[in-house]
């Protein structure tokens, strides 16, 4: 593990990146920040409290060029640890030698870890739901006339009247499919079938033409329908709900693994509805829900692919280096309500990263043997997730896919020397399950869309 973190970063020391991008979407409802913000201290107030917790450090300035606040993009200074956990021996020290010792022992092990310590328990007293059809018709998506069904999962609210909660998701595929038909669904942002086009971006088909051209459907579900996105909504949506308004314990869930409990519904639904086969579906997110994509389908094994796009912290990147953004960014108020109570502990003195004791190639390698695709885009777009950082994962995630006989990665590395070779742009790491790909794309999911589909086909539809 060490000498890969070693390694992969010196062919990369003297890339040069630019600045991050943001972006203003026009139309949004305009919010009473200072009530939100007040709402999110509260929450994080109230953890920091329960954690016997006074202080904790400042995550890094994506935007600052201040050395002493801003984020370090210096690779030859970025791993500030180099002594990894290895996924393959267990917390007592035994070597993992075979398949099954991974399924009964070390699996259920690491599985627990994340729970306890990052992303947290789903309750037992999760409400049921129940899906309604609010729309069905026919409509063309390019030159593929398809069924679409606009969905919405209504959460039994009995226990808690005044918070009510509806998963919004939608769904299409040809109209004359053989069914039942594999399913790939994204976290979105808005349901519809929209076409964006970015001015000065290259033309491209609309990913659920791509996907209903193959005969498959596509669905999208809205995370933030049935959980906010941010700390002021923890005692609303589904986490609220099952805590009766309450405030979250440590352990307990944060908005990642919510999220990636309303998929777990909408697969229920898809097992129920004979238009699709449930034991095909995929799911596919970008940042923050590259993140849920990868989180999601670890803790649900129905899952049978997932392609995480430009994930970084809390995704596919490590926590044990310091490059972009960090633990401490997502430990502090307006990142922490994504994972569980107990991780923000990790941002507070003495303990650091080092002390997690998990890092993310794990949460890569629980998706073993299913198959994965890491994303990643250009240097200067997604430099704050920490692009070498992803795959540095992938590539220690990579020895359980070879144990489970899935395929992992196969670097390529200097002749005669120990330095591994970053792929570079537009060049893929994709002959086994386990897959990485870096596009030419900003901090996006289009140009990889065509590379996933084909690593779906291949290994769930066709079963390779």
């Amino acid at each position: 593990m060490k000498n890969i973190i070693n390694a992969i970063t010196i062919a990369a020391a003297l890339l040069c990146f630019g600045p991050i991008a943001s972006a203003q979407f026009p139309g949004m409802p305009r919010v009473n920040r200072d009530s939100l913000d007040r709402l999110t201290n509260d929450n994080q107030e109230h953890m920091m409290k329960d954690l016997g917790l006074k202080e904790l450090r400042p995550g890094r300035d994506g935007y600052s060029t201040d050395p002493a606040i801003g984020a370090n993009y210096d690779e030859t200074i970025a791993n500030t640890y180099l002594a990894y956990p290895d996924p393959l021996v267990t917390s007592d020290g035994r070597k993992v030698k075979n398949a099954r010792m991974w399924k009964k022992v070390r699996r259920p092990e690491l599985i627990k870890i994340f729970e306890d310590e990052v992303y947290g328990h789903i309750p037992d007293n999760v409400p049921g739901v129940t899906w309604k059809i609010l729309k069905q018709e026919r409509i063309m998506i390019g030159n593929v006339l398809c069924n679409s069904r606009q969905l919405a999962g209504v959460v039994d609210n009995s226990s808690c009247p005044e918070i009510s909660v509806t998963i919004q998701a939608d769904v299409v595929w040809p109209a004359d499919a053989k069914e039942p038909v594999p399913v790939i669904v994204e976290y979105g942002f808005a349901m519809g079938n929209f076409n964006f086009t970015i001015p000065g971006a290259p033309v491209r088909k609309n990913w659920k033409e791509q996907i209903v051209e193959r005969g498959w459907a596509a669905a999208t579900i809205v995370p933030t329908s049935y959980q906010a996105d941010g700390g002021h909504g923890l005692r609303e949506g589904i986490i609220g709900l099952c805590n009766k308004g309450g405030y979250r314990k440590p352990g307990d869930w944060g908005s990642i693994r919510a999220w990636g409990w309303g998929l777990s519904r909408l697969i229920d639904y898809f097992e129920s509805d004979p238009h699709f086969d449930g034991t095909k579906v995929a799911i596919e997110g970008n940042s923050r829900y590259g993140k849920t994509a990868l989180v999601s389908a670890v803790f649900d094994e129905r899952v049978a692919s997932a392609f995480a796009s430009s994930s970084g912290a809390g995704g596919a990147a490590p926590w044990r280096r310091n490059c972009g953004e960090t633990l401490e960014n997502l430990a502090g108020a307006g990142e922490s309500h994504w994972m569980c109570g107990n991780f923000i502990k990790y941002a507070a003195d003495p303990l650091t990263a080092a002390d997690l004791p998990v890092d993310q190639h794990e949460l890569i390698a629980l998706m073993a043997p299913r198959p994965v695709l890491i994303s990643s885009g250009t240097f200067s777009a997604d430099k704050w997730q920490d692009l070498l950082g992803m795959y540095a994962s992938t590539l220690m995630a990579s020895p359980v896919y070879e144990l489970l006989g899935a395929g992992g990665i196969t670097p390529e590395m200097y002749p005669g020397e120990n330095i591994y070779l970053y792929p570079g742009t537009n060049v893929g790491r994709m002959k086994g399950r386990l897959a990485f790909r870096q596009h030419d794309g900003g901090h996006e999911p289009g140009p990889n869309w065509p590379y996933f589909l084909d690593h779906f086909e291949k290994y769930v539809v066709n079963k390779k």
